[in-house]
């Protein structure tokens, strides 16, 4: 049997999928990305193999994405992360769609016809507004987990809206609302409101809004709310988080496929 692998080298995590000749995903595995990005491309990728109980010799394809991609010698070839979060999206709802990819260091606004074809899209690389790490330093200003922050978000009761998108000045707004008493799980829902913004002002929707990433993936509070903010439901694929690998090796596939006789 012949499966294919992508693996998609984020700033704060990496990711791995292995799929069959069908697309269906046969292993997955994510940890931190670290600073040895081909270590930790080896290590994610004999943990899913042994979670599939494959071994290397059945991999026909493999394809690297994300901040890392050019430190993985087994990958055959790389693609942009916009193609593979657009290809991994798509695989699931075959429409016209946005894609909203919100990363730990950026976010991706990307636009595919009802083909699947790129159309346009957008990033924001200049600041942590409206991406993960926004919501890391707002954790850290409450003494929180990350984990911790959709659990609070969903005990809210009152729009406590923050006033900067800038990381640094809202980490300081947060500790000025914290000495007023309000409730830390209002500032939370206030933070997630921020990101929101921030990534509406980037674009607008055609077509139905498909979000994804780790941040989409661990607080299902922040989905809700930017559909909300689109004025439609924010589609989920089946694991947000692996939308890049997912579509790095649909790629692999694709591409042993136009090379088989």
């Amino acid at each position: 049997m012949k499966v294919y692998c992508g693996i998609d080298i984020g700033a704060s995590a990496a990711k791995l999928v292995v799929i069959d000749h069908a697309g269906a995903v046969r292993a997955k595995a994510v940890q931190r990305s670290g600073v040895d990005y081909t270590r930790t491309a080896d290590a994610l990728l004999d943990d899913a193999l042994a979670r599939a109980g494959l071994d290397r010799s059945r991999i026909a394809g493999a394809v690297s994405t994300g901040y890392g991609r050019d430190n993985v010698p087994w990958a055959a070839s790389k693609m942009t992360e916009i193609a593979c979060h657009g290809k991994g999206a798509w695989f699931h709802f075959p429409q016209r769609i946005t894609v909203i990819d919100i990363g730990a260091q950026d976010s991706k606004v990307i636009h595919l016809d009802d083909a699947g074809k790129r159309l346009a899209f957008k990033m924001n690389r200049k600041c942590a507004a409206g991406t993960g790490a926004f919501l890391e330093e707002i954790a850290h200003r409450l003494a929180l987990d990350v984990d911790q922050l959709n659990g609070l978000a969903e005990k809210s009761t009152a729009d406590v809206p923050l006033g900067s998108f800038c990381t640094v000045f809202a980490a300081t707004e947060v500790l000025e609302k914290i000495r007023k008493g309000i409730a830390v799980e209002d500032i939370v829902k206030g933070a997630f409101s921020s990101v929101v913004k921030r990534i509406v002002e980037m674009d607008t929707l055609t077509g139905a809004l498909v979000a994804t990433g780790g941040v989409v993936a661990h607080n299902p509070v922040l989905a809700r709310m930017l559909g909300s903010a689109f004025g439609t439901e924010a589609l989920l694929p089946p694991h947000p988080q692996f939308t890049g690998a997912f579509g790095a090796a649909l790629f692999a596939m694709e591409k042993d496929n136009a090379q088989s006789p």
